[in-house]
Order: C-alpha cells, then structure tokens, then sequence
C-alpha cells in the first residue's frame, strides 16, 4: 500500500531521501539537490521541480503529467525502471546510466540526455537537442520526432519506426539498427555504421551513409544526398535518382537512375558493386568494369 503526499513544497537538499511505496501529487520541488534521492516504487503526478538531480540512484519510478524546469538538469541519472508520461522536460542531460525507461507522449528540449542508457522506448513524443542517445543500447522508437544533431552515435541494437529525424551526423558507429518508415534528413547519415538497416526511408542530406559495413536499403528516397555510399558496403534498393554515388567498396545499388557516379580511387576493385538502373548515368568519373 503506498502512502500520499499531497501540495507538498520542498527545498534544500535531500528532504525526501530514501522515500519508498509513496504517492507524490500536486507538489513543488524548489531549489536544491537531489530532492529524491535514493528512493523506490513511487508515483509521482502533477508537479514540477526545479532543483539539481532530483532523482537519483532510484528504482521503479512513475512520472506523470510533470515538469522540469531548467533548474533541474541532470534530472533522472543511476535509475532502474523509470516511467515518464506527458511531461514537459526544458533542462540537459535528463537521463543517463540508467535502464529499462519508458517515455510516452512528452515533450523534451534537452540536450546530451539519455546517454549510456540500456532498454530505452520512446513513443508519441517530441525532443528538441543535441547528442541524444550516445551510447545508448536496446533503443525503440515509435512516432517519435527529433530535432538536433549527433543524435544515436555509438548505439547499439535497435528499433525505429515511424519517426522524423532532423539531425546532422546521426547514426554514426552504430550497430544493428533497423529503421522503418522513418524520414532521415541531415548532413553524414549514418557514417562507420554497421548493420544498419533502412527499409521505406526517405533520406534527405549531403553525403550520407559513407564508411559503412553492411548496410542495407529497402524501397528508400534519396533526395539531394550527393557523393552516397564512400567506402561502404551495401545492398540498397532506391526508388528514385540519386544525385551521386562515390567509391562504394562492394554490393549492389538498385536506383531510377545516378546522376554522377564516381569511381576514382585506384586502390578500389568496382568489379566488386552492380550498378542497376532505370535510366542512364549521365556524367562519370572512373571506369565500371
């Protein structure tokens, strides 16, 4: 049975430490540190905080219908299942060293938060910030919209569907990413990717998906993405003309048509990548064997 705390108003540093099996509701966190600290199996709804690192070293959280305010950055770090529901987030780095988050219909204008976090699902939400995810593992995204740049680098294992991405260099050392249905759209897609997996994309940016292993195309668009695919390895299919491809290692690229295919560097077979399109290669640098 859990305990209720109602239209409570706290400051100073640590007043509720080490709370368990309580109800927060209608409450105000003020300035301070880490207001709940060290806590377990709450429910908090309707409040707002605005002090530093408010919850820490914690387990089985519930948040809903809350704010935090720029005052409380570092929000939520050393946490083992934490749920947050229609918030509001205005403050850096929310999230980190922390597992098994749940993030459904909030709003987020952070930045570096959710680094070095394991078993992460975001849905129906909206972020606005820079260097999202780094480190991140097991990561599931559903109808979730991004603004900011390095977005996703070095996570591995993952899932997204549904999303719009607006982000310079996002993607990049990540490994066993599959992406569905998802707009991508920023400069250097997806660069020293491994098993990344695009399937009914639209990729919008100069010189996406370069020093790549395996990666794989699927019904994709490519829009205004010149020199694609330097030193990858890949197996793409593209429903329309690319601007340019530059020096791919190997595989085979499907497309309505290459504007300009490059091939000048010696040191590379292109034996090794089928070129298959539709139309006709209109301008090109190096030989195809």
């Amino acid at each position: 049975m859990m305990n209720l705390i109602e239209k409570g108003i706290f400051e100073g540093e640590r007043p509720l430490y080490k709370i368990a099996n309580m109800q927060i509701q209608y409450s105000e966190f003020l300035a301070g540190e880490s207001a709940v600290k060290e806590s377990r199996n709450l429910k908090v709804s309707d409040c707002s905080f605005a002090g530093k690192y408010p919850f820490w070293h914690n387990k089985d959280i519930d948040i809903q219908d809350c704010y935090f305010s720029a005052g409380s950055r570092a929000a939520i770090w050393y946490t083992n299942h934490v749920r947050m529901i229609n918030c509001k987030v205005e403050t850096p780095k929310m999230f980190r060293d922390a597992q098994n988050i749940t993030i459904h219909k909030t709003i987020m204008d952070t930045n570096e938060t959710l680094w070095d976090c394991e078993n992460v699902k975001i849905s129906d939400s909206d972020f606005k910030g820079n260097y999202l995810l780094l480190h991140g593992s097991n990561i599931e995204l559903d109808h979730f919209k991004l603004d900011g740049d390095y977005s996703f680098q070095h996570v591995k294992k993952g899932i997204v569907r549904n999303c719009v991405i607006t982000s310079k260099d996002a993607f990049w050392n990540t490994e066993d990413i599959t992406v569905y249905d998802s707009v991508l759209e920023g400069e250097y897609l997806g660069w020293y990717s491994k098993n990344l997996r695009l399937v009914n994309c639209k990729i919008i940016g100069t010189q996406p998906l370069c020093y790549a292993k395996n990666l794989i195309l699927e019904n994709c668009e490519m829009i205004d993405t010149d020199l694609s695919f330097e030193y990858s390895t890949v197996h793409a299919t593209i429903l329309n003309t690319v601007a340019s491809v530059k020096n791919p290692i190997s595989g085979v690229i499907r497309a309505e048509g290459i504007k300009e295919l490059i091939l000048d560097d010696p040191e590379l077979n292109f034996s090794n990548t089928q070129f298959i399109t539709k139309g006709t290669i209109e301008e090109a640098e190096g030989v195809i064997d």
